[in-house]
């Protein structure tokens, strides 16, 4: 019981540093692994690397590595330019196409984080423009970003994915997806109807936004987009494996010089690769001194069987406020469901996990996540920065009490 508080406190401590420090969790993750399994739990080192995800970290790897060429060959961004041209001009559809573009990229592949990279900028930008108010594009744009990131092919869904299977839940990526997108979206729109959105509609048309220059494809980038619509379709109608497949396409996108490969291996998110990996790493140290029952029976005794839906996605949202959601919060509690389903004496394990999907995510527009801080960095005047800091401050915490609200009424 003693290694279990151990391992309970190591994780404890990992993710609060990952809240207040600069630190990689993932770093710190295996080298406190390390030093539990070997030297107090009694395990050799091979034990201790045992629990590195190799297929996990192949399929991350894979993955971003593709859509990190589609990045630099220019292919994202085209794709973003001519979408918007398709507001034609009515300030009033901005927003919520900046939304459905970015869930439709997220879902694609490149994720919440790369996604929102590319479009917050030119988001923020259009909303200054155009006299949107920052907040409300901040909000679509960020939530987009989010209802796209359980995508099976993003690397957010990817490695949700990956921990459900090993908790026994298969074949659940397309509802994964949906039921994140469905609890994004239905922000969204709330936002969009509290903070500004129909009051855009008795505005004129915004030449700005139609006289927005779309080149067109050149041949890299279709044959860009041929390869990442053969890695959707392989990997939704023929059980493909996504990493490999993706290893696959980036080779052939490097070999038809479509895109500098040098480059895109450049722009890779191996901290975040690290971050996963080491903190799965951290997890395995945990199921093998009893801690993640431990862990989970400290959930426990705040929930009910009735409740648990709503608690789970609450301290989930919570902590993904400070911490990241994808690289230590879900490998952390996702983990713990078969144990706090037996200390409850009984639950729905998908619903459970649902939860913690959406609870975790409905927070990431905070300016303490990723995302929200790019979309305040697309705001050039220091008042309104500083004024959409805290709102989005605000919005974040709030989506706790919304996550929990949602996984109640839906995952009960």
């Amino acid at each position: 019981m003693n290694l279990a508080w151990i391992s309970v406190g190591a994780l404890a401590a990992a993710i609060a540093l990952s809240c207040f420090s600069p630190i990689n969790v993932g770093v710190l993750s295996i080298a406190l692994a390390w030093i539990i399994g070997v030297y107090l739990g009694g395990m050799t080192v091979k034990q201790v690397a045992a629990g590195f995800p190799v297929d996990l970290f192949l399929t991350l790897a894979g993955v971003t590595l593709l859509f990190a060429q589609a990045q630099v060959n220019g292919t994202l961004e085209k794709i973003s330019l001519h979408a918007v041209r398709l507001c034609r001009g009515n300030a009033a559809l901005l927003p919520l196409m900046f939304f459905l573009l970015a869930a439709a990229l997220a879902s694609m592949g490149p994720g919440n984080i790369a996604t929102a990279a590319l479009l917050a900028p030119a988001a923020m930008a259009a909303a200054g423009r155009t006299r949107i108010p920052s907040f409300l594009m901040a909000i679509m744009v960020g939530n987009g970003a989010n209802s796209g990131s359980l995508s099976p092919i993003a690397p957010t869904g990817i490695i949700v994915n990956g921990l459900m299977e090993r908790i026994g839940l298969r074949d659940f990526e397309l509802t994964n997806w949906w039921n994140n997108f469905a609890a994004h979206a239905a922000v969204a729109l709330l936002g969009y109807l509290l903070f500004g959105g129909l009051s855009l509609f008795r505005r004129h048309s915004v030449d700005s936004i139609a006289d927005t220059e779309a080149p067109p494809l050149d041949k890299r980038q279709w044959i860009t987009l041929a390869t990442i619509a053969g890695l959707v379709i392989g990997a939704l109608f023929f059980r493909i494996n996504i990493g490999m497949a993706a290893f696959a396409g980036a080779a052939a996108l490097a070999l038809l010089r479509a895109s500098d490969d040098g480059e895109a291996i450049r722009k890779m998110p191996w901290s975040t690769l690290l971050m996963v990996s080491g903190v799965t790493v951290l997890i395995g140290i945990l199921e093998k001194t009893e801690g993640v029952e431990l862990f989970a029976g400290l959930i426990a005794r705040i929930s009910t069987r009735e409740s648990a839906t709503a608690v789970v996605a609450f301290v989930t949202g919570l902590v993904s406020v400070y911490s990241s959601t994808s690289g230590v919060v879900l490998p952390a509690f996702l983990p713990t469901i078969p144990a706090l389903i037996q200390k409850l004496g009984g639950g729905d394990a998908l619903a459970l996990a649902s939860s913690m999907n959406v609870g975790g995510h409905l927070v990431d527009v905070s300016p303490l996540s990723t995302i929200g801080a790019l979309c305040i960095a697309g705001v050039t005047s220091y008042e309104e920065s500083r004024l959409l800091f805290y709102k989005l401050l605000i919005w974040g915490l709030s989506m706790s009490i919304v996550g929990a609200l949602f996984s109640y009424v839906f995952f009960r």
